[in-house]
């Protein structure tokens, strides 16, 4: 695609702060488009519409990435447990129209689009590399195709698996980023996030850094980690960031996912604009150059990020010609108490209660620590049975009562 700013390496090299998008699978999920549960994207096919409503709120937003709905778009994972996406679609299809579905609202504004694979059941069950990379190429080859800016290898708990997707998006041409769904512990086999980001980097990645399982603020930590390795090993490498959108202080070693309240009760977490102006002075502060989001992540949130960095890309986003910053909008409200409450100081500073009386502040992880290896991971094509289904029900009720 030809842009007036360039491709990525180009924009990342002259300086620019790049914003990617925010979350699809929980947005549209939530929508009714997507099935919670195999959070598979095969609404770019069956509803294009909406999947593309959602990739114009995020460049109104001021998103300079649209980021191809391929997530979980990988052949295993289209048929695992019952699902039936890849026999109804087809894997290619799926990826292509997610492909062309982004670089049609990219081509609407100065914006790059990438498409993008994650971890597989195949890695999870402990499927070998060839295997594994078969996988990656099927969804890259589609990648290149349709003509993406770059490659994004994203969401892996192990590094290993992470270097295998670096690999087969290196034989694309394509600029490679990866990014790990670890925090400040780590990957699941126990490599230290400064060690993960060194082996990323050496693997070929461009770009390097954390999406998706913790808060902004938990994943910073890790991404100072990764820095450090970096530094230590005289390695080049852009650091990126696309964390959830909600607050995880509590979560340990797997992040979010093993909170009492995922998938489907994160709301009372949810970060406010205000949290990601934060975010995003914090990530700048700390060098991050590629700032996004990942589940949660609605546009506003987007719009927040490229507000608080307006000055150092030298524009606001189309989305704040509704919004005036930090709730300016306020003085023209009919209530003298809410025109009281326009400017920074006020959103700044406010500390925003739940409504739960009753609710705890903090939550118990389950911390099951069930990674590559287990057979409780190991997938298959048809659907959960009973037997499995009871079995890791009972196991949930005696984590919980430990």
């Amino acid at each position: 695609m030809s842009n007036k700013r360039g491709g990525i390496m180009e924009r990342l090299d002259n300086g620019d702060v790049v914003i990617g998008d925010g979350g699809f699978v929980f947005a549209l999920e939530k929508r009714g488009y997507v099935k919670a549960g195999p959070w598979t994207p095969e609404a770019v096919v069956e509803y294009p519409e909406a999947v593309k409503q959602l990739h114009r709120e995020f460049l109104r937003a001021g998103s300079d990435v649209m980021q191809a709905f391929t997530y979980y778009a990988s052949e295993d994972k289209l048929s695992n447990r019952g699902n039936t996406a890849s026999q109804k679609f087809g894997c290619t299809a799926i990826n292509t129209a997610a492909c062309r579905i982004a670089r049609e609202v990219a081509q609407e504004g100065d914006a790059l689009f990438l498409g993008g694979v994650c971890q597989t059941p195949t890695y999870l069950s402990g499927g070998d590399k060839a295997s594994i990379q078969a996988i990656f190429r099927g969804q890259m080859q589609t990648f290149k195709a349709e003509g993406a800016d770059l490659v994004l290898c994203e969401y892996f708990e192990h590094v290993e698996e992470a270097e295998w997707a670096i690999e087969v998006g290196l034989e694309t041409g394509l600029p490679v980023a990866c990014t790990m769904c670890i925090g400040p512990q780590g990957d699941m086999h126990g490599n230290s996030a400064g060690d993960c980001a060194v082996r990323m980097a050496r693997a070929g990645a461009k770009l390097v850094g954390v999406n998706c399982h913790f808060d902004p603020f938990v994943t910073l930590e890790a991404i100072k980690l990764m820095k450090a390795g970096l530094e230590r090993e005289n390695l080049k490498a852009y650091l990126m960031c696309q964390p959830v959108a909600y607050m995880t202080p509590d979560a340990e070693k797997q992040g979010c996912i093993d909170l009492p309240e995922f998938p489907l009760a994160m709301e009372s977490r949810l970060c406010t604009r205000w949290d990601m102006h934060r975010f995003a002075r914090a990530a700048y502060d700390l060098g991050v150059r590629y700032i996004g989001g990942c589940c949660g992540f609605e546009a506003y949130h987007i719009r927040a990020i490229a507000e608080e960095l307006a000055a150092e890309r030298g524009r606001f986003p189309a989305g704040s010609e509704k919004h005036i910053a930090w709730g300016g909008g306020m003085k023209m409200s009919t209530k003298p108490w809410i025109r009281a409450r326009s400017g920074r100081d006020y959103w700044e500073n406010l500390n925003p209660a739940s409504g739960r009386p009753y609710s705890a502040a903090m939550s118990r992880p389950d911390n099951w620590g069930v990674t590559r290896g287990s057979e409780m991971l190991v997938q298959h094509a048809h659907e959960t049975t009973e037997e499995e289904d009871n079995r890791v029900k009972q196991l949930g009720q005696q984590m919980r009562k430990k």
